[in-house]
């Protein structure tokens, strides 16, 4: 009898301590997003994240076409939907037509390579006859002869296809994001693209003294 009780007692406590033994519950994985990364501002506007990286706060701060959104609206990232909110823009500069969005770090993994370009540097505005290229959620990976700026000094024609959705595009020469598209002349793929040169932006960011001062890409 006693070693019956004994038996019993055993499986009884065998059961609570397995009942009291809790699941663990692995954090969600973070969403990948760098330059050439579509984004979804407020639900509805569809732009391409120029860089990713960290301002002079230690925040994780991304880059795009200031007209892709107003401060406050809400960034999702376009290829993991189910990561919700994942950003908020922050800035949205009009003379220069430049945006900065602050991410959440829990949520989002900042990486330097998206589709075929990566981005290691930030350079001066490329200059006639170089070969710049971009990276964006609507048309992808495309490349044109860079004419210069030929308005204005923070801007650059450069001849490559670009269409809606692809504001923000990162334009690299080889490693080096050296501006960012923010339009086309007449017809989409055919007109020359208008893009903001990255070096006045950031300027203008150092000037200001706010979120994404100091940037510096991961």
């Amino acid at each position: 009898m006693l070693k019956r009780l004994s038996l019993i007692s055993a499986i009884l406590a065998l059961i609570v301590a397995t009942v009291g033994i809790g699941t663990a519950t692995a954090a969600p994985p973070k969403t990948p997003m760098g330059g050439g990364s579509g984004i979804v501002i407020d639900e509805k506007f569809e732009c391409t994240l120029t860089t990713i990286g960290h301002d002079n706060a230690g925040r994780l701060v991304g880059i795009t076409a200031g007209h892709c959104g107003e401060v406050g609206w809400p960034v999702m990232s376009e290829s993991d939907p189910g990561a919700g909110v994942v950003g908020e823009f922050v800035v949205s500069n009009s003379d220069y037509d430049y945006g900065v969005i602050e991410f959440d770090q829990s949520k989002v993994a900042p990486v330097d390579t998206i589709g075929r370009v990566t981005i290691d540097r930030i350079g001066s505005p490329a200059q006639f006859p170089t070969v710049a290229c971009k990276q964006g959620r609507t048309t992808g990976y495309t490349c044109g002869v860079v004419y210069g700026d030929l308005l204005q000094t923070q801007e650059t024609w450069t001849q490559m296809c670009v269409v809606e959705g692809d504001s923000g595009s990162p334009v690299v020469v080889g490693d080096t994001l050296v501006a960012m598209v923010n339009a086309y002349l007449a017809i989409a793929c055919f007109g020359p693209e208008l893009g903001t040169n990255i070096l006045p932006i950031l300027n203008d960011l150092d000037a200001a003294g706010g979120v994404g001062a100091g940037f510096t890409p991961i």
